[in-house]
């Protein structure tokens, strides 16, 4: 039973995790736009995407963003090209190389040791029965005839 439980979480696992790393393109040149528009900060505002900033630098990164789509050009192109201009400050999602790549790593390793340390602690907490002895057997015959 503990197999089949510990199978339908891997199976679970798998599952979320395919789904979560599909590539879900926008189906339109304007979803496709906000898209790249809601991964490239604003540089005028703080912490705000194109997408949802009013700010004329934010209106005009959201005009070559949508002629940058229109041309063709892949989204990490797109990206690039708007990292090249501002800076890679306006990137929201930092690279996943060198050292800005610990974002992505380090949160996964963390889960992956709490896990461990997890399995090792359960591990050391199974109760695992005692033997009995003669002098046990005897012992608690004496206490119920006491008793008695």
């Amino acid at each position: 039973m503990r197999k089949l439980a510990w199978l339908g979480l891997a199976a679970v696992v798998v599952v979320a995790l395919v789904i979560g790393t599909t590539d879900r393109k926008p189906q339109t040149d304007a979803e496709r736009a906000r898209s790249i528009g809601n991964t490239i900060m604003c540089p005028a505002c703080s912490g705000e995407s194109v997408s949802n900033s009013q700010a004329p630098v934010a209106v005009n990164i959201r005009r070559q963003i949508a002629s940058r789509v229109a041309e063709g050009q892949s989204d990490q192109e797109i990206r690039d090209a708007m990292a090249n201009a501002f800076g890679d400050r306006v990137l929201m999602n930092p690279p996943k190389s060198g050292i800005a790549g610990l974002v992505w790593v380090l949160p996964v390793a963390a889960l992956v040791a709490a896990l461990g340390g997890l399995f090792v602690a359960f591990r050391r907490w199974r109760v695992v029965p005692a033997e009995v002895t003669d002098d046990d057997r005897d012992a608690a015959e004496r206490a119920r005839r006491e008793t008695s």
